[in-house]
């Protein structure tokens, strides 16, 4: 990648994945069509509009292990989450409580908090949050099944990341989702750092809903659509509130302008609006490499550099750095959080200076992903070369 000071060492795509070669053509495509069509673009573009979400079913399936009719292509992450907690967060006097994973993404604090002041509990009293035990930073299956053995009575929902953010920490959903249902809880996932990034299993796994952003490791572009997951248990179930809008209405007869609401009975049922052609045009692009890489090949080369990046880091022998990701590739992507153990960022910069485009996380975390779609061993071999620079100089 090259920015202004020249070539760059791009190990940020958890945060925002780079652009494949195929998007410039692919919004251009629907640029013309709306520039020739105007209107009849809907019917008669070259990926008609009226259906343009459906190109994208098959592909995102694909990648987080679900059915086709599980999942669509939809708004944006946090908005996902709200709708679905429509749905699946039904809290009583007994049952009200949200248990959720540590130091999650703040937007799924700020969700979780303001759907429990809307029911009319205080988040303080409704809100349980996963923690670590001393000395590390990992939270162990044992102990989010001690919690939900413990407390999963008063337990409405479960809502974890699929792999943390902070530390990279991936979870074993489908042990999540079934300790959780045991104990009468609903299930629900946010994949914004974990879809296209390890293997997932959705269906198989059974949570009842889950939501991703597609900027990430799906590469659609800055603040682009995201994904969502209906398990098709739920598809049939008349009895689910939710919220409704035109675009989730029986497609045979949605232009009919009928009165009464007639959900599709799959998870294009808790669509709401028709979606953004031009972002949806990027999503394509990125599914299409997808669906030629494989995610079974992806994760394969995801394993190898990420087990590299962390043989080199501990080579260095620093005193002033550590890694806090887990060791065992099961549980984690390709994201290696280094924590200062004298925080400052002061090494950050350097670093960022040196071309290294990585990120910081408050108050004392670097974040690094090489990315297996496009980054290679060199660009591992070439940032640790940096950094041990940086370590004896900054």
């Amino acid at each position: 990648m090259v920015q202004s000071g020249g070539e760059s060492i791009y190990l940020c795509g958890n945060s925002l994945g780079l652009m494949p070669l195929t998007t410039s053509a692919c919004v251009m495509e629907e640029l013309e069509d709306w520039k020739n069509l105007g209107v009849e673009g809907h019917f008669h573009a070259r990926h008609p509009w009226m259906p343009y979400h459906e190109f994208l079913t098959e592909n995102m399936a694909a990648v987080v292990g679900a059915l086709p009719s599980e999942v669509v292509v939809m708004n944006s992450l946090t908005v996902n989450l709200h709708l679905m907690m429509v749905s699946f967060y039904r809290p009583t006097r007994e049952r009200f409580k949200i248990l959720f994973d540590y130091s999650p993404f703040p937007s799924d604090r700020y969700a979780i908090h303001s759907q429990l002041k809307f029911h009319g509990y205080d988040p303080d009293e409704g809100m349980i949050e996963l923690r670590p035990l001393p000395g590390t930073e990992i939270i162990s299956q044992e102990q989010i099944s001690f919690v939900l053995e413990k407390q999963g009575h008063e337990i409405a929902l479960v809502l974890i990341g699929g792999v943390n953010y902070y530390t990279g920490q991936a979870y074993d959903l489908k042990s999540i989702t079934r300790d959780a249902h045991a104990q009468g809880c609903m299930v629900g996932f946010d994949l914004a750092h974990a879809a296209g990034n390890i293997r997932l299993d959705l269906h198989n796994a059974g949570p009842d809903f889950a939501a991703w952003c597609t900027y990430k490791y799906l590469n659609s572009g800055p603040g682009s659509l995201a994904g969502c997951f209906v398990h098709e248990r739920h598809h049939n179930d008349p009895n689910l509130h939710r919220f409704a809008g035109w675009w989730g209405h029986d497609k045979s007869v949605r232009f009919k302008m009928g009165d009464k609401y007639i959900p599709i009975k799959t998870a294009e049922g808790w669509q709401l609006s028709n979606p953004p052609i031009l972002s949806m045009a990027a999503v394509r692009a990125s599914l299409d490499i997808f669906k030629e890489a494989g995610m079974g090949a992806l994760r394969t080369k995801s394993e190898k550099l990420t087990a590299y990046l962390e043989y080199m880091v501990n080579s260095l022998g620093s005193d002033r750095i550590s890694i806090i990701t887990p060791s065992d590739p099961a549980q984690r992507g390709c994201q290696i959080s280094l924590r200062m153990l004298r925080p400052d960022k002061k090494l950050f910069e350097y670093i960022s200076g040196r071309g290294v485009i990585a990120d910081w996380r408050e108050p004392d975390v670097i974040r690094v992903a090489p990315v297996p779609l496009y980054n290679t061993f060199t660009d591992v071999y070439n940032f640790i070369s940096v950094l041990e620079d940086g370590l004896r100089i900054s």
